[in-house]
């Protein structure tokens, strides 16, 4: 998928167990270059609860010693792409992975994940969650999450899912942790603000016609 931006070829890719090498790549050399994350960030707690990554992180992570934290992690990074827990898109320039986006059926994701966000409930017909942007530093305000968010609800359309959604922090000002990207990104595409009782809102992107 082109961009608009000139001189810069976009191609979005779903994440695939062929992909893994390609994601870490991301991961390890240009997502958050600008702001590295205490103990690394490879986008895994949004697919497992507090007690699944006690048992799975910490648990590990105290038998096998501190000195093996970013080892743990990337078993558990692999572990959840093979299975199909985590789903996304990967935005690649020159063949080169750029960019993030974590997605996948809301049904997939645990009520409550690692980081305390509460996943509204799914309804009867399927739909999409969109959880998690990271784009490199130098290609931010280029189209490159724009483009992930595009090609998601293509593809969710494509699927037979009902509508999209994403859950964007309610900020005048971005922060460096704002991951779920910012309201104006959903709203260009034609997602709708859902308040929620919490203060926070849901946007949501109907797809059937």
């Amino acid at each position: 998928m082109p961009s608009n931006e000139k001189h810069m070829e976009l191609t979005i890719k779903p994440l695939s167990p062929e992909l893994t090498a390609d994601y870490f790549d991301f991961f390890n050399h240009r997502a958050f270059t600008d702001n590295p994350p205490h103990g690394g960030c490879y986008c895994i707690a949004w697919q497992y609860t507090k007690e699944e990554e006690k048992a799975q992180l910490w648990d590990r992570v105290d038998a096998y010693g501190s000195e093996n934290f970013m080892r743990v992690l990337r078993e558990i990074v692999v572990r959840q792409i093979a299975s199909g827990a985590l789903r996304g898109y990967l935005a690649y320039v020159d063949g080169v992975s750029v960019g993030w986006c974590n997605a996948n059926d809301k049904a997939n994701y645990p009520t409550e994940c690692a980081i305390g966000f509460r996943m509204p409930a799914p309804a009867e017909k399927r739909e999409k969650a969109v959880v998690c942007f990271e784009i490199a530093p130098e290609y931010r305000g280029k189209g490159v999450a724009t483009a992930l968010l595009n090609r998601v609800v293509a593809d969710a359309k494509a699927e037979g899912y009902a509508a999209v959604e994403g859950y964007p922090c309610v900020r005048s000002e971005r922060r460096e942790w704002d991951y779920p990207g910012p309201v104006r990104l959903y709203e260009k595409l034609g997602f709708t603000a859902i308040p929620r009782q919490d203060s926070s809102i849901v946007m949501r992107k109907e797809l059937e016609e």
